[in-house]
């Protein structure tokens, strides 16, 4: 059997409903003892009989408001308002005065009964009123009528009214608990976007600058084990010398005018004139490269994660950081172009450009296969463009897997999306790969 549903508790009392309650009160009481006064200073012959009739209409009304039941249960209620009107019947038996309990009764109906009950019952007893007055007056006045009857209808309106001024105020109530409750929802929701955006940041930064570091530090040990796995070469006394003798070349940062040729194809031209080297001084070599690799790869770490301006791009311009990236760029040649007149770009577009080119290059490195790769960053009237060119053995744009953690061409089409930019990649099977991201240049202050 399933249990009866509970009735809602009871709002607590705002300072205007108790303050009204104990007006009430206070008027009841007062009318029972101006009642029973009049009759005992009066000499009423049924002066006896009009106090105790008061006392006992005072002592059911103490009795149901001490009572908790007649404010939760309505049935309760309508027992205490038939226990009150059988008490004021009576007074009104004994004594005229009884008739100006009418109009705290008359409230008390309106708050306990449903809207149509209560105006029934405030009918009832502004008729029996009438009809107690009439009973102990020997003339009929128009005021036996008007007096109860008026009192009826101002208790009526007086009712309805406060009760449209509550529901008013509920609602209010209830607007600004959703409006504080929407206002937490919204604080919550902003509070996750930034962590998750925060999160987005340093994952996009670690795959952009750790994870492509973490790799060349690993290609440079394996070329160093290769090395130390190499056989020393015999000492060669009586090497040639003379003019035609090749001699080796210095690190070169730019091969032609507006292009930077790789420094790893020059490193092997070099060591490939001088002959055989020994293979624990290019270990050595390697080795020097990885820790260099580490020391870069801390620094980026200590910026991104304050978010601050990547080190290749504090002290020198976006081109000269992406020229130096394709210097130092493992396995195959990349050179850098540079293509109509460079601009000052916002901080911003110089990052997302730097860590796009990094994360494409270091794709190229461990994934394409290449033998030759270029970076072109182009200056144009109302935007800037950078295409990362490999001659590889490319894929299907279509069905590439998103990286590592869900990273790579997604990381890179979100940096260019963020400014406003264009992301486009082109390749196919055999064909190599080409990457583009194009920006939109801010508009200069006349």
């Amino acid at each position: 059997m399933a249990a009866a549903p509970q009735s809602p508790a009871p709002r607590p009392l705002t300072p205007v409903s108790r303050v009204l309650r104990l007006c009430l009160h206070a008027l009841l009481f007062g009318l029972l003892a101006l009642a029973a006064g009049r009759a005992v200073t009066d000499s009423a012959p049924r002066a006896g009989w009009v106090v105790a009739a008061c006392a006992v209409l005072a002592a059911v009304y103490a009795a149901g408001v001490l009572a908790p039941v007649v404010r939760r249960s309505p049935r309760a209620g309508a027992v205490w308002l038939a226990a009150l009107g059988a008490a004021w019947a009576g007074l009104l038996v004994v004594s005229p005065d009884g008739l100006w309990i009418a109009f705290p009764l008359y409230f008390l109906e309106l708050h306990l009964l449903r809207l149509r009950w209560g105006v029934t019952a405030v009918a009832v007893t502004a008729c029996a009123a009438i009809g107690g007055f009439l009973a102990h007056s020997s003339t009929v006045t128009p005021g036996a009528f008007l007096g109860p009857l008026l009192g009826g209808a101002v208790a009526v309106a007086t009712v309805l009214g406060y009760q449209a001024l509550y529901r008013e105020s509920e609602r209010r109530r209830e607007l600004i608990e959703e409006l504080i409750a929407t206002r937490a929802e919204l604080a919550a929701a902003e509070r996750n976007a930034g962590i998750l955006a925060e999160r987005e940041r340093l994952a996009r930064e670690i795959h952009d600058t750790l994870a492509q570091g973490l790799s060349s530090i690993q290609l440079l040990l394996r070329a160093a084990e290769r090395s130390l796995a190499e056989p020393a070469p015999a000492p060669h006394t009586d090497a040639p010398t003379g003019p035609g003798t090749a001699t080796a070349r210095p690190l070169s940062g730019a091969a032609k005018p507006g292009c930077a040729a790789d420094a790893a194809a020059d490193a092997g031209a070099g060591s490939a004139g001088a002959g055989p080297a020994d293979p624990r001084a290019a270990a050595l070599a390697h080795i020097g490269a990885a820790r260099e690799a580490a020391q870069e790869n801390l620094a980026e770490a200590r910026r991104f994660v304050r978010a601050l301006t990547p080190p290749d791009l504090e002290h020198g311009s976006l081109a000269a950081a992406l020229e130096r990236l394709c210097t130092a760029a493992p396995g195959p040649r990349v050179r850098f172009c540079l293509s109509g007149a460079p601009r000052v770009l916002p901080t911003p577009y110089e990052v997302a450009l730097l860590r796009i080119a990094q994360s494409a290059l270091a794709n190229v490195v461990r994934h394409a296969g290449a033998g030759r790769a270029e970076i072109t960053l182009t200056f144009m009237d109302a935007s800037v463009t950078l295409d990362i060119v490999d001659d590889g053995n490319g894929f299907d744009p279509s069905s590439a897997p998103s990286g590592e953690g869900g990273f790579g061409l997604p990381a890179m089409r979100s940096r260019a999306e963020t400014l406003g930019g264009l992301f486009t990649v082109e390749s196919a099977p055999g064909q190599g790969t080409a990457v583009a991201v194009t920006l939109p240049l801010p508009l200069e202050a006349p």
